[in-house]
């Protein structure tokens, strides 16, 4: 698994929408762990934590290993509940072009006990009673 190289990666996100796996946090309070990004799309917003899926690897092991990434948390009991698709997010080039994403979305839950390391990708996290606005989760029920 390794990253794409930036040129190649512009030229992709110009014609196609990324693959990206989002994780929804919970802790035994029912709060959901939202980050303060620092990295277009979505950037200053409060939102969950994701990424895009790379080659080689699960969507469950991509929400694993954002997770651990960004937040130094390790989770386990991860569940698909649904998918999320932001189109027309602002790219993180700053290019004249649209961001589009389609995510699966997971779910998890984590206790009080491990410490939250943020990694330069967010500036702050909370716990909130509701999820952001913007992230409309399609369940795959239909519901």
């Amino acid at each position: 698994m390794s990253l794409i190289p930036t040129d190649k990666y512009i030229d992709i996100l110009r014609n196609l929408p990324i693959l990206c796996a989002d994780i929804v946090i919970k802790n035994l309070q029912g709060e959901y762990l939202l980050v303060k990004r620092n990295n277009e799309p979505k950037k200053d917003e409060w939102w969950v934590i994701g990424g895009r899926v790379l080659k080689g690897e699960t969507l469950e092991e991509a929400a694993v290993r954002k997770v651990k990434q960004e937040t130094g948390l390790q989770i386990n009991n991860v569940r698909p509940i649904g998918c999320f698709e932001l189109v027309e997010g602002v790219n993180p080039f700053g290019l004249p072009f649209g961001y589009h994403s389609v995510s699966v979305v997971f779910e998890a839950v984590i206790n009080d006990k491990q410490p939250i390391k943020l990694d330069n990708q967010s500036g702050a996290f909370q716990f909130a009673k509701e999820l952001p606005s913007g992230f409309n989760i399609k369940s795959f029920g239909g519901r």
